[in-house]
């Protein structure tokens, strides 16, 4: 069998997801699958984290409060699929989300971020997030307004008429002027109007939020001159000449923002944060350990202690407002390859009841990796060169020898997990990248044979496979 994703490359429809409330923990699982080889019982342990919170919301708010979401901790080596996992957990739920790594953190009287600083992350992911959707609710009104405005641009309002004017000319002359703008409106639309310029009264950018550097790293201020001043004085307008294409694209986009209302986006950003938030926290091993009294382990206790209060549950202060941080969901992940789990802080521990241990990548599931998620890499690259008209196949054996190597330089050198396979991927197809444009034959069968030329000599040469591949 070869592998021909032609027809795939097409702009197909996405497969709208089924609402998340309405999914069981195996349909969860299944819609997992499609993205992520193996790794069932990490899975499983995700997908009925999701499902309580949708038994959760059913329950009264008296008991739903009482009811603290079932941390998880994931133990597994780099590149098997702990933070996919995670992510496509939230991308399919619709969840604010974000992945910080536990090693960025430092206790507080080192240099490093504050681990406050991972909530307020997760609101302004939140914020995008819904402001995203608001969007989307009002595209259709917005872009009405703006070609209203622009037409007024293009043609605008006539004076009114002299009072002695008849009731019969003042009819015909607003008929006419109707007629133009109908015309105009339609060249709009057509485009044939893209490079004629306009003038276009627009509002001065407000000036950034101010960053200060504190003992915990680069935190924003919450205070904006600029917002502070427009108060007193009103925000400053400039009339700007811009092609109507351009004056289009931003009078859409102030329409937006009038029609958005932020103190709402507020709202149900930050509910959503703290109803159905994730964070993954990545390399928690390192900072497992207990206190040797000098040199950089010093912190990493202090840190564990920082991090547990978020955990636990706490109110941290962000820019929109205080969000409580009791029904989040925390996901950790770690290798655990110098120490173990038993070496976080107890209280940290009780907080992630839920263990699972992700398996170690095989031969096989690099075969599968490689072709059947919906986002697998070979799809990827051939969706790519089909781009330059270049139609990209791969018999079995290719497939099964890039496996192969993958497999047994990360048996040689550092495990890194299916990340090899992206460094086997563009070694193997460079040359047929850096020539796609310019060939002439358009067809291109990669087999084992043009693999192994493409790597064999590197896998040989153990020092040079250390740095290539």
């Amino acid at each position: 069998m070869v592998i021909y994703l032609a027809g795939e490359s097409q702009a197909a429809e996405p497969e709208p997801h089924p609402s998340f409330d309405e999914l069981t923990p195996r349909e969860i699982v299944i819609e997992l699958d499609k993205y992520i080889v193996g790794q069932n019982l990490a899975k499983k342990a995700v997908a009925i984290a999701l499902r309580n919170r949708v038994r959760r919301q059913k329950l009264t708010p008296e008991l739903a409060e009482e009811i603290l979401p079932k941390n998880i901790l994931m133990i597994g080596p780099t590149g098997v699929g702990k933070t996919e996992i995670a992510r496509r957990l939230a991308r399919l739920a619709g969840c604010p989300f974000v992945k910080v790594e536990a090693s960025k953190y430092t206790e507080v009287g080192y240099v490093g971020r504050d681990v406050e600083s991972m909530v307020r992350d997760l609101v302004e992911t939140a914020i995008d997030m819904v402001r995203e959707e608001k969007l989307d609710e009002v595209a259709e009104r917005a872009e009405q307004s703006a070609e209203e405005r622009l037409l007024d641009l293009l043609l605008p309002p006539s004076p009114a008429s002299a009072p002695d004017a008849s009731a019969n000319g003042e009819a015909q002359r607003r008929e006419q002027l109707q007629r133009t703008r109908d015309k105009l409106r339609a060249q709009l639309r057509e485009g044939k109007l893209d490079q004629r310029m306009v003038e276009v009264e627009v509002r001065e950018r407000a000036m950034p939020a101010f960053e200060i550097v504190t003992n915990q790293g680069v935190e924003e201020m919450d205070i904006n001159v600029k917002d502070m001043l427009s108060g007193f004085f009103g925000q400053q307008k400039k009339k700007r000449k811009m092609t109507v294409s351009e004056a289009f694209d931003y009078l859409i986009q102030e329409e937006e923002n009038r029609l958005i209302d932020m103190d709402q986006v507020t709202r149900l950003a930050v509910d959503r944060v703290e109803q159905m938030g994730i964070l993954f926290v990545d390399e928690i091993d390192k900072i497992a350990g207990r206190e040797s009294g000098h040199g950089p382990d010093v912190s990493r206790e202090g840190v564990q202690r920082d991090i547990l209060p978020i955990v636990e549950g706490t109110t941290v202060n962000t820019r929109y407002g205080m969000v409580r941080t009791d029904h989040i969901l925390f996901i950790a992940a770690g290798a655990f390859h110098t120490t173990k789990p038993s070496d976080l802080i107890p209280e940290l521990q009780g907080r992630f009841p839920i263990r699972v241990e992700l398996s170690s990548l095989t031969e096989g599931d690099f075969v599968r990796i490689l072709t059947e998620p919906k986002n697998a890499l070979i799809k990827q690259y051939i969706a790519l060169l089909d781009t330059e008209g270049l139609k990209l196949s791969f018999t079995d054996d290719a497939i099964a020898t890039m496996a192969r190597f993958a497999a047994k330089v990360n048996e040689q050198t550092e495990n890194i997990g299916a990340r090899r396979l992206h460094t086997i991927l563009e070694k193997v197809l460079e040359e047929i990248s850096f020539e796609a444009p310019e060939m002439k034959k358009k067809t291109v069968k990669i087999d084992a044979a043009y693999v192994q030329k493409q790597l064999a000599n590197i896998v040989k040469d153990q020092d040079l496979s250390r740095y290539i591949l």
